[in-house]
């Protein structure tokens, strides 16, 4: 069974830095079969894609949304089966609970973690 569990979310002050992690256990397949997604939801508000990575090759293969574009770094760690979200010169508005994702390039299959929260405050 496919197990998802993300941590180091925590409270921060404007400008802090914050380091998650999402490991990923119960695969059958290396992790750079799937791809990994961070997503985010603040309170009253839709959940969001922050971040996403194909495989650990080629920089092309990333994405960020603009709001965290130049602040936020992903990256993953295949042998660990760990995905993980640099987040940097955090504000106020980065306060939500933060979801890691994991689906296969191929077959059936979309993984989600329970969620870890980060709140931005003075």
């Amino acid at each position: 069974q496919v197990h998802i569990v993300e941590s180091g979310g925590g409270l921060v002050q404007p400008g802090g830095s914050l380091k998650l992690s999402c490991v990923v256990s119960g695969l059958t397949l290396d992790l750079d079969y799937y791809a990994i997604g961070w997503f985010r939801q603040a309170p009253g508000k839709e959940r969001e894609g922050i971040s996403c990575m194909m495989s650990s090759v080629g920089d092309g293969l990333t994405y960020y949304a603009n709001s965290v574009k130049g602040r936020f770094t992903i990256s993953r760690d295949n042998a660990k089966s760990t995905a993980y979200l640099q987040m940097n010169s955090l504000k106020p508005e980065d306060t939500g609970v933060y979801y890691c994702n994991a689906r296969p390039w191929v077959g059936p299959g979309d993984y989600w973690g329970q969620g870890t929260q980060v709140t931005v405050s003075s």
